[in-house]
């Protein structure tokens, strides 16, 4: 059996929502086991009634508002730190939340710890794309300053992701850069244009720009956290826009309106790929158990799916090949 730790007070929905993709998750895979964290109203109810279902009973929720190194330090008896903590002491093999980024990164880092030689964790995800690849982009957000050592790291770990997720043999790596020449960049890009390069066990295929993020041409695409988390943003601001610019015209035009009804399905499948949803989300790399981390505007759909990509990342060994590839830099 895989245990899996599910925080039942992540997001920003009801706690039933991620209940319901508990639910969903256990009658998917038989031989899934979930400790479920979170207030005893919510959590014991919930587990005496689904087998394989184990509650860890908390007394406190970290807000999507908090800080997050201050919540993890103050709230130790929070969904988050048990749930990280459970993974450290052997209770579960994996952790699965969709509340604070921030806190989940604090708490990962500091209950699950980091693989041996890892700088620094990086959040990744895997992004659709146009030709039906899939491609992992990282960092998202966890790291704002990134040196060369550090993003060539990110491409051994976001190589090893994309073996194990998205089933990828041979990952071919990029460096998002302001141009496709290897002459182009700043000083940093530069420097780890070159590194990457020279870097034994990565298939670098050199730079990409920013309209390479969706055209699946490439497995894996390395970035700084400060430029990574911008990238995501815009993507998500530009599909809100492009659907509010719908429906303003759906408003003022019932031809356009009778059009807009008939893509809806295909913009909802759309706006669920861009948000990971099809995978659970989020992986913080770098740690010694797989650490998830979900959409806040989540659905039960995507906690199933978190879940089970959790379970995937433990049965496929994600952390051992992960620390492997860390340690042949070595």
């Amino acid at each position: 059996m895989t245990r899996i730790c599910v925080d039942a007070m992540g997001g920003d929905e009801k706690p039933e929502v991620v209940l319901e993709g508990i639910a969903k998750a256990l009658e998917a895979d038989p031989n899934l086991e979930v400790l479920v964290t979170g207030n005893e109203d919510v959590v014991t109810p919930f587990c005496a009634s689904h087998a394989r279902a184990e509650a860890l009973v908390t007394t406190e929720v970290i807000g999507m508002a908090e800080h997050p190194t201050e919540a993890v330090r103050h709230k130790r008896d929070s969904s988050i730190v048990r749930g990280c903590k459970a993974v450290r002491e052997g209770r579960a093999d994996a952790f699965f939340s969709a509340g604070s980024t921030g806190a989940i990164l604090a708490a990962g880092t500091l209950g699950v710890g980091r693989v041996k030689g890892v700088q620094r964790a990086a959040l990744a995800s895997a992004l659709p794309g146009v030709t039906g690849r899939m491609t992992t982009l990282l960092d998202l957000g966890a790291n704002a300053d990134c040196p060369t050592e550090m993003l060539v790291q990110f491409a051994r770990m976001g190589s090893a992701y994309a073996q194990v997720v998205l089933g990828v043999e041979r990952p071919r790596v990029a460096l998002l850069n302001n141009g496709t020449e290897d002459t182009k960049g700043s000083e940093a890009t530069l420097a780890a244009h070159a590194a990457l390069a020279e870097a034994s066990g990565i298939d670098f295929a050199g730079n990409c720009e920013g309209r390479d993020l969706l055209a699946g041409t490439y497995d894996v695409i390395v970035t700084d956290g400060l430029t990574g988390n911008v990238a995501l943003k815009t993507m998500e601001g530009t599909a809100k826009y492009i659907a509010a610019e719908l429906k303003a015209a759906a408003r003022k035009s019932k031809l356009v309106g009778v059009g807009a009804l008939l893509v809806k399905p295909a913009f909802k499948q759309i706006a669920g790929l861009l948000s990971g949803d099809r995978i659970g989300g989020a992986a913080l790399l770098g740690l010694k158990s797989p650490v998830l981390v979900g959409h806040g505007a989540t659905n039960p759909e995507a906690i199933c799916s978190g879940a089970l990509t959790a379970a995937t990342c433990v049965r496929e060994d994600l952390c051992g090949k992960l620390a492997a590839a860390v340690a042949a830099e070595a």
